[in-house]
């Protein structure tokens, strides 16, 4: 049991969000083609319930470096134990937050905003060049807003996300 209790121990990250792990049953991530190429496009969510049961995802708020919250509205109706996406508007998710700010500035690329660490047997499907990447990560602080069909009242999980950024090799 202690050896157990060491190795969570080992797990949990030192920089004060230990206490935001909730292991919500609902998982997301962020994408746009606008965070590598600069390019006017807009951004696609993607989520997973892995409950029993049909939920309808309400909205992810983000928390910002100036004590702010950035509100993205979803509605997002996702089966049991299924997946759902939506193509959103672009919404400025790299301003306000100065790990995010300083690690875009040093020819990181943003390739995902998750509630997941970046699986590396996936990899290969977001990432141009799996030979020659290196992945860093920023950490957020969220909340997420869901409610079952039901039309329960909404259930809010406290939680993280990590900014994954890929950077080739050689630059």
């Amino acid at each position: 049991m202690l050896r157990a209790m060491i190795f969570l121990a080992l797990l949990v990250p030192a920089s004060g969000f230990a206490q935001l792990v909730d292991n919500s049953p609902v998982k997301f991530a962020f994408y746009s083609s606008a965070w590598g190429e600069n390019a006017v496009a807009g951004m696609r969510v993607v989520a997973e319930n892995q409950q029993d049961f049909p939920i309808l995802l309400l909205s992810i708020t983000f928390t910002t470096d100036s004590n702010g919250q950035l509100v993205i509205p979803l509605e997002i109706a996702v089966p049991a134990r299924g997946y759902a996406e939506k193509e959103l508007p672009y919404v400025d998710l790299l301003s306000d937050d100065a790990c995010v700010t300083d690690t875009m500035s040093e020819d990181w690329r943003l390739v995902e905003i998750s509630n997941y660490t970046l699986n590396p047997s996936v990899r290969s499907l977001i990432i141009e060049d799996t030979s020659a990447f290196r992945i860093y990560q920023c950490v957020r602080k969220v909340a997420t807003s869901w409610s079952d069909d039901s039309g329960s009242e909404p259930r809010l999980y406290e939680e993280w996300v990590l900014y994954h950024f890929e950077r080739r090799l050689g630059r």
